[in-house]
């Protein structure tokens, strides 16, 4: 089954093919950081707009790379949420579209299942059961997987999610937009032991996540100092310490309450350099596999929902045309596959 992906959940447009029998055939990708870069944040009436104007381009484009035309296509899949509702519009209505032109069948796929199974797009791939990681701007989640869509949410953020942290003490620190990707980079000068910065919540027991508290130490840090490029650097290091090591504390508490050999890490902050070096010393320490999607697609793509997509329609699951998108949608209410 050739099943044609579209991503438009926030501010990357991700059009992608999949086929459950040769794997991923083409995928595009167009981000829109340089439109929101003045704002230091996404404008959703922006970020709308800016599907409207790419999203056809690239769904002729990755036709035109995988040599298919809409007849070779057998299925459409399409991000139905979470995420910002205008976005999620953009896309869901151009799924539809196509699919009801094209007398396809059509799935709404979940945006954190599509970042849930990014790591099956790549060899080798874990096996079921698992625990799962997702870290990304808008959510931060441990989640017991034991197959497609059997999923049990362990712990979550409380308030900021661990991206949203990143970007925000990044611009505490006056970097651009998006700031996660330049902290981590300034981080790599910073030198160890000037700033202890906290753990948070893992004084107690629980798997839930809270960042509010670590981005208000640091910009009590940041306005207590005289920040020089250095000391800038120092801080940024101490910060992403704490965000690593809270999540690794977190992860080997779900891995001992699940009793799973395996880690899977996901969304846009599982592309972190510290976070897989730190997790990969931790599995060979504790015996635990620990697997991750490739860079490209730990962001926002069209090929993780293709495969999410071809999976349930491969297991029947079909989205009525008439059926709204969802900006607010639990991981755990989705039906199972067997």
């Amino acid at each position: 089954m050739k099943v044609l992906g579209i991503e438009t959940s926030c501010d990357e447009t991700g059009i992608a093919i999949y086929d459950s029998n040769d794997g991923l055939l083409a995928h595009e990708l167009y981000s829109q950081v340089k439109l929101h870069a003045d704002y230091g944040g996404v404008v959703p009436e922006l970020a709308s707009r800016d599907h409207v104007r790419k999203i056809v381009p690239l769904v002729q484009r990755t036709l035109a790379t995988a040599k298919l035309s809409k007849d070779d296509i057998d299925g459409i899949a399409y991000t139905r949420g979470p995420g910002l509702i205008g976005a999620l519009l953009v896309g869901s209505s151009m799924a539809r579209a196509l699919a009801y032109a094209w007398d396809k069948p059509s799935v709404g796929v979940h945006h954190m299942e599509g970042h849930l199974l990014a790591p099956m797009l790549d060899t080798p791939s874990p096996d079921y059961p698992f625990v799962a990681l997702l870290v990304s701007g808008g959510h931060s989640m441990l989640v017991d997987v034991l197959g497609i869509g059997q999923y049990s949410v362990l712990g979550e953020s409380v308030d900021d999610a661990a991206g949203e942290a990143f970007d925000k003490t990044a611009k505490l620190l006056g970097l651009d937009y998006p700031g996660g990707p330049l902290l981590a980079k300034l981080a790599e000068n910073g030198e160890t032991g000037h700033y202890k910065f906290p753990r948070p919540m893992t004084d107690r027991p629980g798997l839930d996540f809270s960042f509010s508290g670590l981005k208000t130490f640091a910009a009590n840090t940041i306005r207590a100092c005289d920040c020089g490029e250095q000391t800038k650097a120092n801080i940024a290091l101490a910060f992403e310490e704490a965000i690593v090591d809270t999540l690794l504390i977190k992860c080997r508490r779900a891995l001992k309450q699940t009793g799973h050999k395996t880690l899977v890490m996901a969304g846009g902050v599982a592309a972190n350099r510290r976070l897989r070096v730190n997790f990969e010393a931790a599995s060979k320490q504790d015996g635990f596999a620990v697997f991750y999607p490739s860079f490209e697609y730990c962001t926002d793509n069209g090929a993780m929902i293709a495969y999410a997509g071809c999976q349930r329609l491969l297991a029947g699951e079909r989205t009525e045309l008439g059926e709204k998108a969802m900006p607010r949608w639990p991981l755990d209410s989705l039906s199972p596959i067997f």
